[in-house]
């Protein structure tokens, strides 16, 4: 298996010519995962990019595995700064252009649903050691024939091992609705996700009961490469 971009190609995966038909990936294959932006020079366009393997993907569930050192595309302010080195107050009214740039740290394994308005992603420390599950509260993804799209929604939950649970980027939730760039329907909608999510976590069902804080790589698997087309519009999409 060579570390080159594989979007589910058509020769192997003849659905894949449209994500409308049923595009379906196989374990192994190499997909883009991406998020759109909302903010100023970035609305409606791709500022997350983040080429993944896939690990399993069927009816009930979307895996894909993000490998340490990939190289991905992220939203920075015009001048090249990073977003989190924005005050809070100005933060979602700066510019923003984007970025190429390796993911730091470990790997992250991404969960979700079909449907779902979030997807579970899966820290660890150095060694394996199993840091938290967290909660990406977001649009439910729409998926195309090399990957899926989805608009971040600014309210995290990261849950524990010891399975206790917090919210995350509260205040940054809080200046989006400030400056209007969330809107009272949407905002509501939201929160509804977020508390819908506690319950499963409360409930400690899937993904958490599944085990996948166990799951290691395929030691074969190389890291995927970042397409020059990380950004190009699907022909067709599907949710």
């Amino acid at each position: 298996m060579t570390g080159d971009f594989r979007p589910g190609s058509d020769a192997a995966h003849p659905a894949a010519a449209g994500a409308a038909d049923g595009v379906r990936w196989a374990p192994g294959d190499r997909i883009l995962w991406r998020y759109l932006g909302q903010e100023p020079g970035l609305e409606g366009r791709v500022h997350i990019a983040r080429p993944v393997t896939v690990v399993q993907d069927t009816d009930e569930l979307l895996a894909a595995w993000m490998a340490p050192g990939t190289e991905c595309v992220k939203p920075v302010l015009a001048d090249g700064t990073s977003v989190h080195e924005e005050p809070l107050a100005t933060r979602y009214t700066a510019v923003r252009t984007t970025q190429r740039a390796r993911w730091f740290g470990t790997g992250v394994l991404k969960l979700v649903r079909p449907g779902e308005p979030w997807s579970v992603w899966l820290f660890w420390d150095h060694g394996w050691v199993f840091r938290n599950w967290y909660v990406n509260l977001e649009e439910p993804q729409t998926r195309w024939a090399g990957g899926v799209d989805s608009v971040d929604h600014f309210l995290d939950i990261a849950v524990h091992p010891d399975r206790g649970w917090k919210w995350l980027d509260e205040d940054e939730f809080a200046q989006a609705r400030r400056i209007g760039l969330v809107g009272p329907e949407r905002a509501r909608r939201v929160e509804e996700a977020g508390r819908a999510a506690l319950e499963v976590v409360k409930a400690w069902g899937p993904p958490f009961c599944d085990g996948w804080e166990d799951w290691r790589p395929d030691p074969a698997w190389e890291v995927p490469v970042l397409p020059e087309d990380w950004d190009r519009t699907p022909a067709h999409m599907t949710s």
